[in-house]
């Protein structure tokens, strides 16, 4: 395999944000919040932070395929944190049924989402919220699932979707579930 003498991925930052490294730990500040990532498993991959130019730095040398891709991933993360603390990031949801009316509930409090009447289960179904990640209900049919950490908004999502998830019935029948429609950004709404 070829190695590569040298490999740069620069990522832009808007003024509003602050962005620290320490090591390999990188704390991004907007007006939305603040997120902190460690990329301290990434050997080989250096990060800086150019502040006359505002941008930040990820850069390897003598990468194998690996290491490449992992350079090109780190700066995919840092955009995502820049994208969250400036604009969010907002996850559609959409409740369906046709055999009994599911509803949801949402307790903030102990950070979980119960689907309740779920295929005429007794047992109400659960989903965990993970992180600063807020969930709620708009209208009768819609959930909306907000955060500033795309991957904690994610995965809130990605729950909420699994605990809905049919099993042992014919998937063509039984559509009932909690379904994500659209992603999209909480400030001007366009797509992710």
């Amino acid at each position: 395999m070829v190695r590569l003498v040298h490999i740069v991925k620069e990522v832009p930052v808007p003024e509003n944000v602050e962005v620290s490294i320490e090591g390999k730990r990188v704390t991004v500040s907007g007006p939305k919040g603040t997120l902190t990532k460690d990329f301290s498993y990434a050997r080989g991959v250096m990060i800086k932070y150019d502040p006359n130019e505002k941008r930040v730095i990820v850069e390897s040398y003598f990468a194998k395929r690996k290491q490449k891709a992992v350079t090109f991933s780190i700066a995919a993360h840092i955009r995502n944190m820049i994208d969250g603390v400036t604009k969010g990031f907002r996850y559609r949801m959409k409740i369906v049924f046709t055999h009994f009316p599911i509803t949801v509930r949402i307790d903030e409090e102990n950070k979980i989402v119960y689907i309740e009447n779920f295929l005429g289960e007794r047992k109400p179904r659960e989903a965990r919220i993970y992180g600063n990640v807020k969930v709620r209900l708009e209208g009768r049919n819609d959930v909306i699932v907000e955060g500033i950490d795309i991957e904690e908004v994610g995965q809130t999502a990605a729950n909420i979707e699994l605990a809905t998830k049919v099993k042992d019935r014919d998937p063509r029948i039984f559509v009932d579930g909690i379904y994500i429609y659209k992603r999209e950004y909480m400030e001007g709404g366009e797509e992710v």
